[in-house]
C-alpha cells in the first residue's frame, strides 16, 4: 500500500471500487465494446477517477475490492450504474448476469433481494414491461 493511499478519502476509495466493478463487468466478455468504453469514460468523469487510476483499474480491476455503499440510496444508484454498463451494448450474456447477482450481494443486498432486483432490472432495462408497469413509469413523476 502506498503512503498516499493511507490518506485516501472513503468516498474516493468507494468510487474507485465502484468503477473497478463497472470495468470488471465491461471486461467480462472477450472485448469491451465501443459503447461500453464510452459509458466507462462518462463514469470516469462522474466518479472523479484520475487518468492514472483509470489506466490502473482498466489493467487490473480485481485489485480494487468491492467497498459497499453506506446507504440504501447509493446502493440503488450503484445497481443502476451496473445495469447501464451491461446494457451499453444492448445485450447481456450469462456471465454478466452472474456478475450482477454477485455484485448486488457484495454491495449489501441479501440473496433473495439481489435476485429480485437483478431480475426486475433486467425486465426494465431490456424493455420487457407489462402495460401497468409501463404506465406507472410514464406517469411516476407527472404532477
Amino acid at each position: 500500500m502506498s503512503f498516499s493511499s493511507l490518506f485516501e478519502s472513503g468516498e474516493s476509495a468507494r468510487n474507485k471500487s465502484h468503477f473497478a466493478t463497472l470495468v470488471s463487468i465491461a471486461q467480462s466478455h472477450d472485448n469491451m465494446s465501443a459503447q461500453e468504453t464510452v459509458v466507462l469514460e462518462r463514469f470516469k468523469s462522474k466518479l472523479d477517477i484520475s487518468d492514472s487510476d483509470y489506466a490502473a483499474i482498466l489493467k487490473n480491476p480485481s485489485a480494487y475490492p468491492v467497498t459497499p455503499p453506506t446507504d440504501s440510496e447509493e446502493r440503488i444508484q450503484w445497481l443502476h450504474d451496473l445495469f447501464k454498463i451491461v446494457f451499453a451494448d444492448h445485450a447481456m450474456d450469462d456471465n454478466e448476469h452472474k456478475l450482477l447477482r454477485r455484485y448486488a450481494t457484495a454491495i449489501g443486498y441479501n440473496d433473495e433481494d439481489a435476485k429480485y432486483l437483478v431480475d426486475r432490472s433486467i425486465e426494465i432495462f431490456s424493455g420487457h414491461l407489462n402495460l401497468e408497469d409501463y404506465r406507472y413509469l410514464l406517469n411516476k413523476d407527472r404532477k
